[in-house]
């Protein structure tokens, strides 16, 4: 059963940082895409970043573009999001997805494209 489960969210003042992490078991995904979602109160979920199987290519929201960096150790099935910068608008509850087939050099922002989900991590940026 394949499982992702998402860590590192919390509290942190608005300027502050936060790395996320998300630790894939049941399967390994070496070479499937993998991507990061956000959804806040009130809103629909909306694409964060992407990053392509071999962790070569990756795509960043307008929003946080300059701010967040997605990067993935397939050695340990592990994809990361290094959030920066932290303004109130980050508040949501993020959550990491993978792709159930293998793309070595694409990613993809379209969350319908995602077969697996985590439950997700709470970040909450205070003023």
């Amino acid at each position: 059963q394949v499982q992702l489960v998402e860590s590192g969210g919390g509290l942190v003042q608005a300027g502050g940082s936060l790395r996320l992490s998300c630790a894939a078991s049941g399967r390994t995904f070496n070479s499937y895409p993998m991507g990061w979602f956000r959804q806040a109160p009130g809103k629909e979920r909306e694409f964060v970043a992407a990053i392509s199987g071999s962790g070569g290519s990756t795509s960043y929201a307008d929003s946080v573009k300059g701010r967040f960096i997605i990067s993935r150790d397939n050695a340990k099935n592990t994809v990361y999001l290094q959030m920066n910068s932290l303004a109130l608008e980050d508040t949501a509850i993020y959550y990491c997805a993978a792709t159930r087939t293998s793309y070595s050099a694409t990613y993809f922002t379209d969350a319908r494209t995602y077969n697996y989900w985590g439950q997700g991590t709470q970040v909450t940026v205070s003023s």
